[in-house]
């Protein structure tokens, strides 16, 4: 075995590079979750997909792989919502437990599951733990209504492994897109997720149509898959992978949202507490972004 034969095709830089066919990405990326190839060839791996890029026929390949190791969230074939959340807050709040939620007071199945990435930055699971919401220890069968909080190595351990790495290089590699593009429920989903940068729009628009996915995909906040609330971002939606553009990008960004918490864990618990007691307002980018969601799952949950 070993991944070798594919680190030449994909390693010989930004222009010599050649793209991976899905089997042949489903093959290389099954060793690397399962732990059969040596740290030297992960490491050679993730350098050289950071300077080809994956295609999305590579990224649908990674994702079978995936998909086949995922213990995944008994939904009861009920819709549930799918929340990636595995940058954090840096300058703003990290607003995703909100948005979760939120959608869980419609009475969806809400998973977020993440994990820490990088060690300055407040993660949606501190948030969480700050209102009393733990991450789970087990995988087991989710509700309407309620919220779950999944941590990465309970969905695939080879995932988990592989996204720590990045203590090591330095560098995302292709785990980071990956994560924002999984399925984790065993049922239909609506899959929220978020791009930092224009390219990364393209691509994963691109797999969620190869892929048949339902998602809802906007620039989120520095990361996590939650709008702005200081400025209303594009969203397309995608029911079995057609995609529509069910939100116009509002021009300018406010300076300063009144209220906004600071971004440690227990300001923005403390912050979202209130929110949900009706003291303080939902943004106006979040509660759209949350009616777009409910839409689709209801579109799923009339199509299924």
């Amino acid at each position: 075995m070993g991944i070798g034969n594919y680190i030449k095709e994909i390693g010989r830089g930004k222009d010599g590079a050649r793209s991976l066919t899905r089997e042949q990405a489903t093959d290389l990326f099954a060793q690397v979750l399962d732990g059969s190839v040596t740290d030297l060839e992960i490491g050679a791996f993730c350098l050289a997909m950071r300077i080809k890029s994956e295609t999305e026929q590579e990224l649908a390949g990674f994702l079978d792989a995936i998909d086949s190791r995922l213990c995944k969230v008994p939904t009861e074939d009920r819709p549930a919502v799918a929340l990636p959340s595995y940058n954090g807050a840096r300058k703003l709040p990290v607003l995703t437990p909100l948005l979760a939620l939120l959608l869980a007071r419609h009475g969806l199945c809400v998973v977020l599951h993440g994990m820490p990435t990088e060690s300055t930055r407040v993660g949606a699971q501190e948030v969480l733990l700050a209102l009393g919401i733990p991450a789970q220890t087990a995988i087991v069968p989710i509700a309407s209504g309620t919220l779950q909080f999944v941590p990465t190595d309970l969905l695939c351990p080879g995932l988990a492994r592989l996204l720590d790495v990045r203590r090591v290089v330095g560098l995302r590699n292709p785990a980071h897109s990956l994560v924002k593009l999984m399925n984790p429920c065993n049922g239909p989903t609506v899959l929220v997720s978020s791009y930092t940068h224009p390219e990364y729009a393209a691509s994963m628009s691109a797999t969620f149509s190869l892929l048949g996915s339902n998602a809802l995909l906007l620039r989120g906040t520095e990361g996590e898959p939650v709008a702005d609330p200081r400025r209303m971002p594009a969203m397309d939606a995608f029911i079995n992978g057609r995609m529509s553009r069910v939100q116009e990008q509002q021009d300018g960004t406010l300076a300063k949202v009144p209220g906004l918490p600071a971004p440690d864990a227990q300001s923005t618990a403390a912050w979202i507490k209130a929110v949900l007691a009706d003291q303080e307002p939902i943004p106006a980018p979040i509660a759209r972004q949350v009616a777009h969601i409910v839409q689709l799952s209801n579109q799923i949950k009339t199509s299924t």
